[in-house]
């Protein structure tokens, strides 16, 4: 019950609403079902002469209605139809509340992962992830609706019970005791339904992250005939999801068939001691025979429902647990200056360690405005990283990186990210238009923009020769296209929100020396208007540098030009 406890204090709004209607309908039914006992005691005996026969038709009296079979059917159909309306009406809202809950949940986990730093998502598997926000997500708003089916079939049984009641205290006692015995017994297979449900959630996750990781690298696996060894781990988990899933249904068919026989059993024994025990009139015992059926049959199909929740519960609190390390791994606050970059980027004794192993120990460096600076060396040596603390995704452990004579971390970093246009090694493209590919969906950028960003990498041509345009799908990760369009499509991505520093990371590793002209040709363009920063090997970017920077396991330096066109540097 905790994880609806849970469900119920993490939407209160919603909750409430939702058991006032319940409430409402179990009422409206049990005020109807008062009816029945009288109605059958006058088409019975011709009398309502019981205690609470006579009770409900001194009431109807007094309120002006005589107590007809008319009336009392009216009352009966009435009670039942606004029952319905009512519970179709909460129904409703728990199907909304469903919707509200998964698109909440997802909506906590990706605000929590897309604040949370870099390191932490180096750490997780990014197919568990996308499981968690949709898989996970969807089971855990099941996991609600199945909690307020227990809710609202609770509500019926405890009105259904009053009304045995107040026909016999003695007989709804003992069966409800007797019942309730027998439920407790069965209890196992919701206790083997929440083992199988876990057990699910966990091979889940492994399977959509392995399955995630071998569609990343297909390709290659094809090319060397070895996709059959994914096949065989891919069945392997496959397999066990399955065994986990015969499991649950097992203990679910079981509840349900064991159920029956126990519900017949208990009717039995209620109509045994209703006509023989309590020598009860034969309206009385067919009212309660009636009740305690219904009783019986309710608190059955809550414990089912119980058990679905119990199935569910393991995905919300997977999600939950997601949601709660992302929040702990966020990154840290900045300051709040608005950074514009208008003199120069310098690192001042910078020093920074991954790990154990000390990448910088006392890096200085200056990137001026409107220039194209290279950082060059082999790899492993830092590059990469370089990058990263220049856009904030890692920290020094010592020293400044100033912008503007300012240190980083007294600016807003979500501004200075903004000021930022990064254009990675490897550029992967969504499987998606031109266009959305450029805008990534931001509501700020539009066509224009889009126009704008392909015209300054001097791809607008190749893009309208395309079939559809701008409206051109690209296929998976860009596979459409060339490696060379691809790359002008991600500069353009990187261009649209109108940065004032250009990051490239190694932008021509992948292409011909044709495509790497263009590229070098439209970063020489572009450092023109913007700061350049780029790490690569190719010489044609090298000789159209403003300034290189040479990375080497003997230091770090400023390079310079021989007359032969190559580059030394002093180590610092």
């Amino acid at each position: 019950m905790r994880t609806l406890l849970t469900y119920i204090t993490a939407f209160p709004g919603r909750s409430v609403v939702i058991l006032i209607a319940l409430l409402v309908a179990g009422l409206a039914e049990g005020l109807s079902l008062t009816t029945l006992l009288p109605l059958l005691s006058t088409a019975i005996e011709g009398s309502g002469d019981s205690g609470i026969s006579h009770f409900i038709i001194t009431r109807l009296q007094n309120a002006g209605i005589e107590p007809t079979v008319g009336v009392m059917l009216v009352i009966i159909v009435g009670g039942m139809v606004v029952k319905s309306i009512i519970l179709l009406l909460s129904n409703r809202e728990v199907g909304n509340t469903v919707a509200h809950v998964a698109t909440a949940l997802r909506l906590e986990l990706l605000d929590a992962l897309l604040a949370s730093r870099w390191q932490y998502y180096l750490q997780k598997k990014s197919g568990a992830l996308v499981n968690s926000v949709a898989t996970e997500a969807y089971r855990a708003a099941n996991g609600f609706e199945y909690g307020a089916n227990v809710v609202a079939l609770s509500i019926q049984v405890l009105v259904y019970s009053i009304v045995a009641l107040s026909v016999s205290w003695k007989a709804t006692l003992v069966s409800l005791l007797i019942g309730l015995l027998l439920l407790s017994v069965l209890h196992r297979l919701v206790k083997s339904a929440r083992r199988a449900g876990t057990q699910q959630t966990r091979l889940l996750k492994q399977l959509l992250s392995y399955l995630n990781d071998v569609l990343g690298s297909v390709k290659p696996l094809k090319a060397m005939a070895r996709e059959n060894v994914a096949d065989v781990i891919l069945r392997e988990h496959t397999r066990e999801l399955e065994q986990s899933l015969r499991r649950e249904v097992m203990s679910r068919e079981a509840l349900v068939a064991l159920q029956e026989p126990i519900i017949a059993t208990l009717a039995a024994i209620g109509l045994y001691m209703a006509l023989v025990m309590w020598d009860l009139s034969l309206p009385a015992v067919m009212v309660l025979v009636f009740l305690l059926v219904r009783i019986l049959s309710l608190l059955n199909k809550t414990q089912r429902r119980y058990q679905l929740l119990t199935t569910q519960e393991s995905a919300y609190w997977a999600l939950r647990t997601a949601a709660e390390e992302a929040r702990a791994a966020s990154e840290k606050t900045w300051g709040t200056t608005r950074p514009v970059l208008e003199h120069e980027i310098r690192f001042e004794h910078v020093g920074f360690e991954y790990g154990n192993k000390a990448v910088f120990e006392d890096l200085n460096m200056v990137i001026p405005v409107n220039t194209m600076t290279v950082i060059m060396g082999p790899s492993g040596i830092g590059k990469s990283t370089l990058l990263d603390l220049i856009c904030g995704i890692h920290v020094a452990d010592k020293g400044n990186i100033l912008i503007d004579g300012k240190p980083l971390y007294e600016h807003d970093m979500r501004s200075w990210r903004r000021l930022i246009g990064y254009v990675p090694q490897e550029s992967i493209l969504l499987h998606d238009s031109v266009l959305n590919n450029i805008i990534v969906g931001e509501p700020e950028l539009g066509m224009d923009d889009a126009l704008r960003a392909l015209e300054q990498t001097g791809a607008r041509a190749f893009v309208e020769a395309l079939p559809e345009g701008m409206d051109t799908v690209v296929g998976e990760r860009g596979g459409q296209l060339s490696g060379g369009q691809r790359q002008r499509i991600a500069i353009a991505r990187a261009l649209a929100h109108q940065p004032r520093l250009l990051i490239f990371d190694e932008p021509t590793s992948a292409l011909d020396p044709e495509n790497v002209k263009i590229i070098c040709d439209t970063m020489r363009t572009l450092s023109r208007q913007l700061t350049v920063i780029v790490v690569s090997h190719q010489r044609e970017l090298i000789e159209a540098a403003d300034r290189v920077y040479v990375f080497s396991d003997n230091g770090f330096g400023l390079a310079s030009q021989d007359t032969d066109g190559a580059f030394s540097s002093a180590s610092q």
